[in-house]
């Protein structure tokens, strides 16, 4: 199983305030801890929402909204892509995290093996030649 873990934004993060050494001497430990045990995918931090942008889809209309966006709380700060046997996993991995006063939500991500018969055999024939195509280019 793989669980998308989504850490929240807060007022630092959304303000551009970086992590001390401290901070993020305690992530790279805990980062090589889920590498060592096999379970990280990928993980990033993410700049504040002031450098994004929204694209909201109405009909044949889009229309962009500029950052900075207003609910800190509903905003991410970055994430985690973890393999894991389940979500009880997932979560135990989690409290051994370097965090203090944040919040982080766990999610799982679909497989194709979700999709039933509506993943056809042609559709997961060209899954597997994109994610083989974005592999090599790693």
């Amino acid at each position: 199983m793989r669980f998308m873990v989504l850490v929240k934004a807060d007022k630092n993060s959304e303000a551009g305030v970086l992590p001390d050494e401290k901070i993020l001497s305690a992530m790279m430990k805990y980062n090589e801890e889920l590498v060592k045990a096999g379970v990280m995918l990928a993980a990033e931090g993410l700049h504040p929402s002031s450098k994004g942008a929204r694209v909201k889809f109405a009909g044949g209309k889009r229309i962009v909204t500029d950052g900075p966006f207003t609910e800190a709380k509903e905003l991410i700060a970055g994430f985690w892509l973890w393999q894991v046997k389940s979500k009880e996993e997932a979560i135990e991995w989690l409290k051994r995290a370097p965090f203090d006063q944040t919040e982080v939500e766990i999610r799982q991500v679909f497989e194709a093996s979700d999709f039933g018969a509506e993943f056809t055999p042609e559709l997961k024939e060209q899954e597997e030649r994109l994610r083989a195509q974005v592999a090599a280019k790693k």
